[in-house]
């Protein structure tokens, strides 16, 4: 997501709904409009199969789908209307396995989080409107209903980082979380941070 789109204060107002079989095809729509989404991982980055070498385009839409018929994704979707504008993906670490920089997080690793929130995607057209806060802020409430517990997000340093000519923080920034009250936890690369917080159930 654009990092300008956790800052820009808006009344819109969006409504979120959970990815599951009856919402895939605004889900699809959505990725299918926006190049398969990072050229095409149709959101299967943090996912056990991750994406790369040896993965197309049409074999992470039909992991992704698969992932939704079983039951083993989560994921908010916000809406404008009919229009799906976006989502926030989440899950326990068994579900999304594949962070980034991962050796340097098992480092100082004390206890495995019960969610972690994976990517943040805002359509192109609606960033800087209020999309990625909505999203983060249905993923509280479903993890809330879901029994609460100790959330871990992965997001970007803004603060004191020279501008980012059209950077694009798939993991949202740190600016975002900070909102919601998510706090450091440690830094795992230059600019990257494991941020905490736990939701009462």
């Amino acid at each position: 997501m654009g990092g300008q789109d956790a800052s820009t204060t808006t009344t819109r107002s969006f409504t979120t709904r959970l990815l599951t079989e009856e919402t895939w095809p605004d889900f699809a729509a959505l990725v299918e409009a926006n190049n398969g989404v990072w050229g095409g991982c149709w959101c299967m980055g943090f996912h056990p199969q991750g994406v790369g070498a040896g993965r197309t385009v049409a074999g992470n839409k039909a992991a992704k789908q698969a992932h939704v018929r079983a039951g083993t994704v989560h994921q908010v979707l916000v809406y404008e209307g009919d229009d799906c504008v976006g989502w926030c993906q989440f899950g326990p670490p068994v579900e999304l396995p594949n962070i980034k920089n991962t050796k340097a997080y098992a480092k100082e690793l004390t206890r495995e989080p019960d969610w972690r929130i994976g990517c943040i995607f805002t359509a192109s057209r609606h960033r800087g409107q209020g999309v990625a806060r909505a999203a983060v802020a249905g993923v509280i409430e479903a993890i809330r209903a879901a029994g609460g517990g100790v959330v871990e997000a992965y997001p970007e340093q803004v603060e004191a980082r020279p501008p980012q000519r059209g950077a694009y923080f798939h993991t949202g920034p740190e600016t975002l979380f900070e909102e919601f009250g998510f706090e450091r936890d440690r830094q795992i690369a230059k600019w990257r941070w494991v941020m905490r917080l736990d939701v009462a159930g």
